[in-house]
């Protein structure tokens, strides 16, 4: 799969109700204290950050929310992937391991499925699975950008 595939498979999450956008924005304090609580719980959270990186990483969970209520709101597929490549690619140039990824998406769905009513954790939760399933993919196409000195907006956006 390419980037091109990737961005098509992103089509099919959204558009996402007004509601749902709305809902989970109306969660995002509870919903970065949940994540930062799990992944600061976790014993091998400083192999898979670094040492000096838990202030990184609060930060991220943080502009997590935040990208994925705008993403929401405003669905955009090819800004979703391609900047979940920049992501991918700026957080392991700071020493975060691929691991990483995974422990965190892991690390939502019990956290969604708890502080979100149903009908918005069932529109979301699709999103969740994409970003978690193409984690392999996503590691592979940020490595290839940066060995290619590619800008994630090399199409111009």
């Amino acid at each position: 799969m390419d980037k091109k595939t990737l961005i098509e498979s992103a089509t099919r999450l959204g558009p996402f109700s007004p509601t749902t956008a709305t809902g989970y924005a109306d969660k995002s304090d509870r919903l970065i204290a949940r994540i930062n609580e799990a992944l600061l719980s976790r014993a091998d959270t400083k192999s898979i950050v670094g040492d000096i990186n838990l202030a990184m990483m609060k930060d991220n969970h943080a502009n997590h929310v935040r990208f994925i209520a705008s993403i929401l709101k405003h669905f955009d597929a090819e800004v979703l992937t391609e900047t979940v490549l920049w992501v991918f690619r700026a957080y392991r140039n700071r020493g975060f391991a691929s691991t990483y990824w995974a422990a965190q998406l892991s690390a939502w769905f019990p956290i969604l499925r708890e502080e979100l009513p149903r009908e918005i954790y069932e529109e979301v939760r699709p999103l969740y699975e994409w970003m978690q399933v193409n984690i392999p993919l996503f590691e592979k196409l940020s490595h290839e950008q940066s060995e290619n000195g590619e800008s994630p907006y090399q199409n111009g956006h």
